[in-house]
């Protein structure tokens, strides 16, 4: 689907007529610009959207390829309007296009704006434009090759962005063949990086004939969105011989997070990628540690081949190349002091690398270049009372409850961030290990609050990578003897620069000595001494079997620096959650509901086996089947919008509990 906006000059009479069109000669014009699309089949429209003295603007929409200068030639004459040479053709947006139909419409050239779009089948994307579905357009600049490869080396961290130009620029072996032999799978933290990239392979994929026309759609959504699935068609219809880029920021979760709605959005996704995949280009945009979600829309995708293009860090002399190359574009020399800022053995992303060189830079303009600002202070003392950055921390800040949780966390950042303050002005500093243990009953978010961990270490730059390393008793115990050190020093390694999450830790617990599960335990404690400066351990289960692990080895307890408690939910933080959960799909309770609520969280949370978050995540599930359920065998037509997002008190399950009560959570430090 390609739109356009042209503009052209009348020749003979109409120069004089210095004047708008009056009513009968804009139903004149109408009727005949109706007869010309009649032939085309809803193949190509054109519409007149205004004439102001001899200066005629139309748009024009194409479903299939033709020459636009030719038709629009054939269609003014079909409005009896002679055109000067002089004809401008410029390609645009869909959201352009709209305006010049709405522009049609209130001159009377059109009868209804929307009735285009539903002949071409776009009347539910322009109908519900920027309202159901977050999307904004943007169209391709062009490029040459020389300089889109210039760029591609400034992103030093995208490896594999240079081979795959190498790819595209290789040609096609028929130009009659169209189709997508691959799509891309970005996995970035970094914004700038995200937008970079993209960027690189549209207007590559353009200069190669990759791409038909210079449009492309990205969408964007934080959280799962309730939009049909003639929306997302729609979408990618109209971005026909185009791109769509995806951005994914709904978090990264496991198949249970995703049950709030994200895995229907990503279906719906899927499903209108797979249809027009050889019609229209797809960039997902995912996180860098992101890989249950990518795996999660690659279930959905099917067949469909994707090159992966995913961040990664560099070390040692490709570093170093990278400020070298940094000091050559700001025409200074570099110096030991800038490359001793580099950690042996450590890993930097691109940005990390640009604010070494910037804070490098901005002192030696201070020092050297211009002396006499030498004594000006930094900004670096606004750092102690500044809090800690990032969406990360943000999440977890707005999380319901864990209030222990989240004080201890601030604590051990804290302590960090004054260790780093520290040794930015030359003092010895004394590094204690940040291990943790998180103790609590099921449900409380011990594993997602570890992944916020994660992130928000590596987006206040304490941990080097920050990726989340997820493992159990069955990826730390070999089957054979020797094999279980190797094997957990394996998962060190692959933690390194990040966090190692160890859940149901105790499950590492034998019922005898001298067993695979003690090689195991052993090989950790020493392991977390190795690695105390640069990777985090959480340990993690319920509080009494955590107790009885750690007095499994006497050195485990002496290497934890943190416990972190996460109590069970209160009633009114379970409302909370609840009301939360119904929110994002779009739904409501009653007041009946919430009293209902109230009196099962109260008897719920007093069982043996009370799931907490995961057991308010359940209910949620059961009263959308019992609202469908009640919903169906009501009266059609007496069903309004307000009932449809309504939780009744009647949807909400009464479970019959056992009579079995759940202990008080205790643990000894």
């Amino acid at each position: 689907m390609q739109y356009y906006k042209l503009v052209a000059s009348l020749a003979g009479e109409e120069v004089a007529a210095t004047r708008k069109r009056n009513s009968a000669e804009r139903i004149a014009i109408s009727a005949k610009s109706n007869a010309f699309n009649k032939l085309f089949h809803d193949r190509v429209f054109f519409c007149v959207a205004d004439i102001i003295d001899n200066i005629l603007t139309a748009g024009i929409i194409c479903a299939e390829d033709v020459d636009i200068n030719q038709q629009f030639q054939k269609y003014a004459n079909a409005l009896d309007m002679k055109l000067n040479e002089s004809l401008q053709t410029e390609e645009i947006t869909f959201h352009a296009l709209r305006n010049l139909l709405s522009q049609s419409e209130h001159n009377d050239y059109i009868e209804d704006a929307e009735d285009v779009f539903e002949q071409f089948g776009l009347g539910k994307l322009s109908a519900r434009y920027c309202r159901d579905l977050s999307f904004r357009e943007n169209l391709i600049n062009e490029a040459d090759k020389t300089d889109i490869y210039n760029r591609a080396v400034r992103l030093l961290t995208m490896k594999q962005l240079l081979p795959e130009l190498d790819r595209i620029y290789a040609g096609r072996t028929s130009s009659e063949i169209a189709g997508h032999p691959v799509h891309y799978m970005l996995q970035t933290d970094d914004m700038d990086i995200c937008g970079k990239t993209v960027r690189l392979l549209l207007q590559a994929l353009y200069a190669n004939g990759r791409l038909q026309n210079r449009r492309y759609s990205t969408v964007a959504f934080e959280t799962a969105d309730e939009i049909s699935r003639q929306t997302y068609d729609q979408l990618y219809k109209s971005n026909s011989g185009g791109a769509v880029i995806v951005l994914y920021r709904a978090g990264c979760a496991d198949a249970d997070d995703l049950a709030d709605g994200s895995r229907d959005t990503i279906d719906l996704l899927c499903k209108a990628m797979k249809k027009y995949r050889n019609q229209v280009l797809t960039v997902f945009c995912l996180p860098r540690e992101c890989n249950r979600t990518k795996e999660i829309f690659f279930e959905n995708l099917g067949t469909t081949s994707f090159i992966e293009l995913q961040e990664e860090f560099a070390e040692g002399e490709c570093a170093k190349n990278y400020l070298k190359m940094l000091a050559r574009e700001n025409h200074i020399r570099t110096d030991k002091k800038l490359f001793d800022q580099l950690e042996e053995g450590k890993g930097y992303l691109a940005p990390d690398l640009q604010s070494i060189f910037d804070e490098w830079y901005n002192s030696k303009l201070k020092t050297v270049i211009y002396p006499q600002y030498k004594e000006t202070a930094t900004v670096k003392r606004e750092i102690a009372k500044a809090k800690p950055k990032g969406s990360a921390y943000d999440e977890l800040m707005e999380m319901i409850g864990l209030t222990e949780a989240k004080k201890v966390i601030v604590q051990a950042l804290n302590y960090h961030k004054a260790q780093k303050l520290c040794a930015d002005k030359g003092m010895k500093t004394d590094y204690s290990s940040m291990h943790m243990v998180f103790t609590g009953n099921p449900g409380t978010a011990k594993t997602t609050v570890a992944r916020l961990l994660a992130r928000i270490m590596r987006e206040n730059g304490l941990l080097s990578k920050g990726q989340l390393v997820e493992v159990g008793r069955g990826d730390l115990v070999g089957r054979y003897v020797g094999w279980t050190a190797q094997t957990v020093q394996k998962k060190f390694k692959q933690a390194e620069g990040g966090v190692l999450f160890i859940d149901e830790a105790y499950s590492l617990v034998d019922d005898r000595d001298g067993s695979f599960g003690d090689e195991a335990i052993n090989t950790i404690v020493q392991e977390m001494e190795n690695h105390r400066d640069s990777t985090i351990v959480i340990l993690a289960g319920y509080p009494d079997k955590m107790e009885e692990f750690l007095q499994k080895n006497p050195g485990l307890r002496s290497r934890i620096a943190y416990h972190v408690p996460f109590a069970d939910y209160t009633v009114e933080e379970l409302c909370k959650i609840a009301e939360l959960i119904a929110k994002k799909k779009g739904l409501y309770f009653d007041n009946q509901a919430r009293e209902k609520l109230t009196a099962v969280f109260e008897t719920a949370r007093r069982q043996a086996d009370f799931g907490n978050g995961r057991y308010v995540r359940n209910m949620i599930e059961k009263a959308k089947i019992a609202q469908a359920t009640r919903l169906i065998a009501a009266d059609y037509e007496s069903v309004t919008q307000k009932d449809i997002i309504t939780l009744c008190a009647e949807d909400i399950e009464t479970p019959k509990f056992s009579a079995q009560v759940k202990p008080k959570i205790g643990f000894s430090v």
